[in-house]
């Protein structure tokens, strides 16, 4: 169950969101083979001056993401995901990609947890609520 998360430091409009994580979900959906009722995915909307990135002007619009994934995808697949992420928020949000910044964290499937169960370990082409 990836929690997906994006801090902004700007407002956005309820359909600007709505688009947003449709796309976001599909994408990781694609990218990750996997299926898509298990992504969770939070935005944050912080004042202007609340992130940073220290190659960025203080007045820019920024995006931090914090990806937390199931291990077992390569760094190709993260890469991949990564960029085409930069990409929606940019299309989405107006931010600039070099003011964007992700980190992944990895974890066991078992780290997942929804009211059916726990989540196994990731495997191509699955689906983990099945």
């Amino acid at each position: 169950m990836p929690h997906l998360q994006f801090e902004i430091n700007k407002k956005v409009s309820d359909d600007s969101k709505e688009e947003f994580v449709n796309e976001i979900r599909k994408t990781f959906s694609e990218i990750m083979d996997t299926g898509v009722d298990h992504i969770a995915i939070s935005i944050r909307e912080y004042d202007k001056y609340s992130l940073t990135i220290g190659r960025a002007s203080f007045t820019d619009d920024i995006c931090l993401m914090n990806l937390d994934i199931r291990e077992g995808r390569t760094i190709e697949k993260r890469r991949e995901l990564a960029l085409a992420y930069m990409e929606i928020v940019k299309e989405n949000f107006g931010i600039n990609q070099k003011n964007q910044y992700i980190t992944f964290t990895e974890h066991k499937g078992e780290d997942f947890h929804l009211v059916e169960k726990y989540l196994a370990s990731w495997e191509t082409g699955e689906d983990p609520l099945a």
